[in-house]
């Protein structure tokens, strides 16, 4: 099972910024999951939220605000770091280890994406990284999208747990996913996960700081296990086996 760090290794450094990808690499991280969307000049920026008011305690939207402006948040203070930036996507790609997977995952909740789809597609070509990237959303649309303008690359749907279960399960998962799907980590039984597994699909469990769970869910068969403390659960999996 590899070791995914949710949005680097956040408990230890502010959320999808250089420096918490960089420590998950410290940590031992197989990987970072991270999120992508579009801001309101065309670049691909590295950020969880639409609205900055949680991370950086200004009323800006993603989506409207250029890069320039973007680039003036600090996104480390507010959460009770040092002062951070948001960074462009193809910086992240930079700067993570030749070896890590990367787990891209597509913020829209709209039906209009703004390019998200395709500009993260063309990245990851132009970049050789089709080996080392899954390209995840809850969004069916995203994933649809990319399937159109780059069929090769590996796609993976996200069960939100708070919509019906089998609708996206077993509706909407085998339609868009060509490489893994990715519950949260509540809804793996042993039965789903071989269900999946079988109809083969990876699974990526989200979000698990726990170690007993993480052994748990490394029995089941999960592939990738996103978490915010990869050096803690590496550790604490090694102890038990």
């Amino acid at each position: 099972m590899l070791l995914l760090a949710h949005r680097g290794a956040s408990a230890d450094a502010p959320e999808n910024t250089l420096d918490a990808f960089a420590e998950a690499a410290r940590q031992g991280a197989d990987g970072v999951e991270l999120d992508a969307m579009v801001c309101g000049s065309g670049e691909v920026v590295v950020c969880h939220d639409e609205h900055l008011d949680r991370l950086a305690r200004l009323p800006w939207e993603v989506r409207v605000t250029p890069w320039w402006k973007l680039q003036r948040a600090d996104v480390g203070s507010p959460l009770g770091f040092a002062p951070a930036r948001i960074p462009l996507l193809e910086e992240v790609l930079d700067a993570l280890p030749a070896h890590f997977l990367v787990n891209i995952e597509l913020k829209c909740e709209r039906f209009d994406d703004d390019g998200l789809a395709k500009k993260v597609a063309d990245l990851v070509r132009r970049r050789g990284l089709a080996e080392r990237v899954v390209i995840s959303s809850f969004n069916p649309l995203c994933l649809f999208r990319l399937a159109a303008v780059a069929p090769e690359l590996r796609r993976g749907f996200l069960i939100d747990p708070d919509k019906p279960w089998a609708v996206q399960a077993y509706g909407v998962s085998p339609l868009v996913s060509s490489h893994s799907v990715h519950p949260f980590h509540e809804a793996c039984t042993h039965e789903r996960v071989a269900a999946w597994r079988n109809a083969g699909l990876r699974v990526a469990a989200w979000t698990v700081d726990d170690p007993a769970r993480a052994a748990s869910l490394e029995r089941m068969g999960v592939s990738y296990l996103i978490t915010n403390r990869p050096g803690a659960v590496r550790e604490a999996l090694r102890a038990a086996a």
